[in-house]
């Protein structure tokens, strides 16, 4: 299948993070010398280095769709209240197996690797938003109600369209009932105003306080 410029360049930077999630995964803990937990810090620079490269082709956060101020403290609010289901709705039977790339940037006596930390911060406070609410919302969510989904504007994507994408959302991550729960606030966010950058920001508030939470509690399984 040949994509539409836009439609590759909202899928070619999270199909590499992807793979090279799968690979981290993949790996065992040690391969001659290898930390498999830089994989993260390769994902990074690629991902980073792919959204530059199509900067032009993502309209939707140029400079006049920012949000106003009602907006971003909705999307703040919204992203503080998804941290805190996410960490509760954790329970054996609000799980999808167990993680197969989990990240603990701790050395042998326990001790933070700080670069480590750096780069998972960064990554997911700040890349894997804007690049997943590139995928899942600005695509896919609108690709299902119609192929030629920059024609669809958020507020007429349709319960279908929500329903399936969210679904599939769900299944990337390992806690169904919170990823459900995420899914849904951060697409209607986007549907409900019309703009990107709320639902990129609501997911960059989800990640950062999940992320402080984290580095915080040492509850390294919700990396």
């Amino acid at each position: 299948m040949n994509l539409q410029p836009a439609a590759l360049a909202r899928c070619l930077p999270f199909a590499v993070f992807m793979a090279l999630l799968g690979l981290r995964g993949a790996l065992p803990e040690s391969l001659q010398g290898l930390d498999p937990r830089w994989i993260y810090g390769l994902g990074v620079i690629a991902v980073g280095g792919l959204l530059l490269h199509y900067r032009r082709e993502y309209g939707e956060l140029s400079r006049q769709n920012l949000p106003d101020a009602r907006e971003l403290l909705w999307s703040v609010a919204v992203g503080l209240a998804v941290f805190g289901l996410w960490i509760v709705l954790d329970a054996p039977w609000m799980q999808l197996g167990t993680p197969t790339a989990s990240f603990v940037p701790v050395d042998a006596n326990g001790g933070l690797i700080w670069p480590l930390v750096a780069l998972r911060l960064i990554g997911a406070a700040l890349l894997v938003p804007v690049m997943e609410e590139l995928f899942w919302r600005s695509f896919l969510m609108r690709w299902i109600a119609q192929p030629q989904f920059q024609t669809v504007a958020p507020a007429q994507v349709g319960l279908k369209a929500l329903v399936l994408s969210t679904f599939i959302f769900m299944l990337a991550h390992t806690l169904w009932l919170a990823a459900i729960v995420a899914g849904l606030a951060y697409a209607l966010l986007y549907m409900r105003t019309g703009k990107l950058w709320t639902a990129v920001i609501a997911h960059a508030v989800t990640n950062g306080a999940l992320g402080l939470w984290v580095i915080r509690t040492g509850n390294w399984q919700f990396w």
